[in-house]
């Protein structure tokens, strides 16, 4: 791949689900992240990255009960997801079936946003906030 076509480093989380294919789907469909790639045979996805439209993006894998260093429990993960668009996404998070735990609102530190759950127990938020300016 060459150079150009990499991101720049970032942050990346990552979960496990028990059916992570679904998940996928679901992320895809309802929060508008973008498969980029996912290695497995069948249901049992091993890798996956997807990214998110406005920079960054999670890693996410099946839950295999192996025992490897990086066992995560379904179901137990939880992310903020900066956004543009949180009126257009909540609307197409809610017609895709997202249990929505929080309605669009403002906040006192100027951020808009709502929060959902996926079909895994996932709590993912969404807002404008992008943080506070970094030190110098």
């Amino acid at each position: 791949m060459s150079d150009d076509k990499i991101p720049p480093p970032n942050v990346w989380p990552t979960l496990r689900a028990t059916d992570a294919r679904a998940l996928i789907t679901f992320l895809v469909d309802a929060f508008g992240f973008v498969e980029v790639a996912a290695y497995g045979e069948g249901n049992l996805i091993m890798h996956a990255e997807l990214a998110w439209p406005e920079g960054g993006g999670i890693m996410l894998g099946s839950d295999r009960q192996d025992g490897s260093k990086w066992s995560l429990k379904p179901g137990s993960f939880g992310c903020y997801v900066v956004t543009a668009e949180p009126d257009a996404l909540l609307a197409q998070a809610r017609a895709a079936g997202a249990e929505i735990t929080q309605e669009l609102e403002d906040t006192d530190y100027g951020s808009r946003g709502f929060a959902a759950r996926d079909p895994e127990g996932n709590l993912w938020s969404f807002g404008t906030y992008r943080g506070e300016p970094r030190p110098v």
